[in-house]
């Protein structure tokens, strides 16, 4: 008996886990553990009422410690500090088991198994909770001004929200104009402005507000320092002092994305007439009238969809890109509004022009636009006929399977987002990377332009393929994010890092080399001894350093050794 007062609390999650773990004798198991004071199920652990049930619970037992076994803690980790926080109870005794992930989902042929598993799981939360200590966040002040990496109409929209709101804001380009792919389009869906106009107003914007600062042909380098207060090196051009070193307290990353690029005889491109969409859209967007083609008036047209994208195993893009469909379908309409006559096939996959979107796919059918829907393994041949003209071969499932062959004058290879290259900035800013080779927030839905990196957050089509104004919606969010941290003047940090026993330490330096975030360093104590310090305020509490110190003199707050064998301990006791 440690004399602790634990409350344990096990989520149904809507019959994710209920449907396949018996909460209910998960309960009553962990309710004879010893400090175990308050034992409940309940539907969603997550939902206002159950929160507030915690709470009361919390002070009306006078709770020390607090479990929760529910879903992924990526998920609700903050969430449930906030609970205890709110009722009195240091947020930094709780635990968070991973009944959904970790069980429910993973056994769902063996119900007795999963609920067996549940059982330990919980059990090894109770025995982690009853040895954790207070801790509290570290406080750092904070540098009231934003560095916005990218000047397309995400991170040019994200420094004109910054600078309303009173925040100083640097904004650096890599390319000599900003606007990125925006800056060279005519209208744009869903809205119809034109995207060189757009780009034009913003930049206006960026010139009228004194607190904002803008680079061209200049790139991030270096990051050092601690969140709220990073130091930064920004490489320009053309100027006489090559590097220039800010300090800020946050940084946005909107770098945006490269259109895929076909191979060599993909769908028939490197043959004159075979062209991309961003290509086409251009054509299209310069034409006073029908569209000429080196010369000569294109009146057939074919589109072939998922080009680059949706390529299964095989193929390197996996993703579906989203907003490709909606694209193509607008610019032949912007080409029908220029010469009606013109006849235009497209040949899908899948259609997905999805939401609002659909109205632009019937608009098309309306004024004439054949569509085509060709199997996945059969995909179109394109090929150039003995009249000139470029053939298209295609099978459409629309009408049994028939084999069609179209004569036309344009080829557009529909070709979707793929993730800008940007090595130096990602080893810079150590940023999270998806399969899919985009960047990585840490959480869809709640946390949804956040990083992993603390104080660094992401927007626009550097995240995942976006339109233009889901573009714009993810700077403004990442500038709430921002504001809400800068604006207060301080920020707390996470207080679970690592910490050095300097009985046992020795300096040998190899926790040196194991960290990725330089928060270790040598320190001469007094008497000559040689000892390694971690700078809390720059540690991530990733625990890379632990496992590798020879002298065991380093330990992570939150997740000691000790807590992490009574884990052990608490797992491997049989269930009754």
């Amino acid at each position: 008996m440690t004399g602790r007062r634990i409350g344990v609390y096990v989520c149904q999650c809507g019959g994710n886990i209920s449907d396949y773990v018996d909460v209910d004798r998960v309960r009553e198991a962990v309710g004879e553990e010893d400090d175990v004071v308050v034992a409940r199920t309940a539907m969603f652990t997550c939902s206002d009422a159950t929160q507030q049930e915690i709470c009361n619970d919390i002070k009306e037992h006078g709770l020390d410690g607090l479990v929760v076994a529910s879903c992924s803690p990526k998920l609700h980790t903050v969430t449930f500090r906030g609970v205890a926080k709110r009722a009195g109870l240091n947020p930094y005794r709780y635990t968070q088991v991973n009944l959904r992930e970790q069980c429910s989902w993973a056994h769902t042929d063996d119900h007795e198994g999963a609920t067996d598993k549940a059982v330990r799981l919980v059990r090894a939360g109770v025995a982690r909770t009853r040895l954790l200590e207070p801790l509290e966040p570290t406080i750092v002040e904070t540098v009231p001004k934003t560095l916005v990496v990218g000047a397309g109409i995400a991170g040019l929209r994200a420094a004109i929200g910054l600078a309303d709101i009173g925040l100083a804001v640097v904004v650096i380009e890599r390319e000599a104009e900003v606007g990125g792919w925006v800056r060279d389009f005519g209208p744009m869906f869903p809205h119809e402005k034109d995207g060189h106009e757009l780009i034009a107003e913003l930049l206006e914007q960026v010139r009228r507000r004194d607190n904002i600062v803008l680079f061209t042909n200049a790139e991030l380098v270096r990051k050092a320092g601690t969140f709220g207060n990073y130091e930064v090196d920004i490489a320009v051009a053309g100027e006489p002092e090559a590097i220039r070193r800010l300090e800020v307290g946050s940084i946005i990353v909107a770098t945006g994305f490269d259109s895929y690029q076909p191979a060599e005889g993909e769908y028939g491109y490197g043959i004159d007439g075979v062209v991309t969409l961003p290509e086409f859209k251009q054509m299209v967007d310069a034409a006073d009238g029908p569209l000429q083609y080196h010369g000569r008036t294109v009146k057939d047209v074919a589109y072939i969809y998922c080009v680059g994208s949706r390529q299964g195993d095989a193929g390197p893009n996996q993703y579906c890109s989203r907003f490709c469909c909606t694209a193509a379908v607008h610019a032949s309409l912007e080409l029908h509004g220029k010469d009606p006559s013109a006849h235009q096939y497209h040949l899908y996959r899948d259609m997905r022009t999805y939401g609002k979107f659909e109205l632009l796919y019937e608009e098309s059918r309306e004024k004439g636009v054949l569509y085509l829907k060709f199997p996945a393994e059969q995909p179109p041949e394109v090929s150039r006929a003995t009249s000139g003209k470029l053939e298209v071969k295609v099978c459409d499932e629309l009408t049994s399977q028939r084999d069609l062959q179209l004569p036309v004058d344009l080829v557009v290879l529909v070709t979707g987002m793929v993730p800008r290259k940007n090595e130096e900035l990602v080893k810079a800013l150590k940023l999270p990377i998806g399969r899919d080779g985009f960047f990585n927030e840490i959480h869809p839905k709640l946390r949804p332009v956040e990083t992993v990196v603390d104080g660094v957050a992401i927007c626009g089509a550097c995240q995942f393929p976006k339109t233009s104004s889901e573009s714009v919606t993810s700077g403004l969010a990442a500038v709430t994010w921002s504001a809400a941290m800068l604006k207060q003047g301080r920020a707390e940090l996470d207080p679970q890092v690592a910490t050095i026993d300097p009985d046992l330490c020795s300096w040998c330096g190899i926790c040196v080399e194991s960290c990725p975030y330089d928060a270790i360093s040598q320190l001469d104590l007094l008497g000559g001894k040689l000892v390694a310090m971690i700078a809390a305020a720059t540690c991530k509490g990733c625990g890379g350093c632990v496992p590798i110190c020879p002298q065991h003199a380093i330990d992570l707050q939150g997740y000691t050794s000790r807590e992490m064998e009574a884990m052990i301990d608490g797992l491997a006791m049989a269930v009754s």
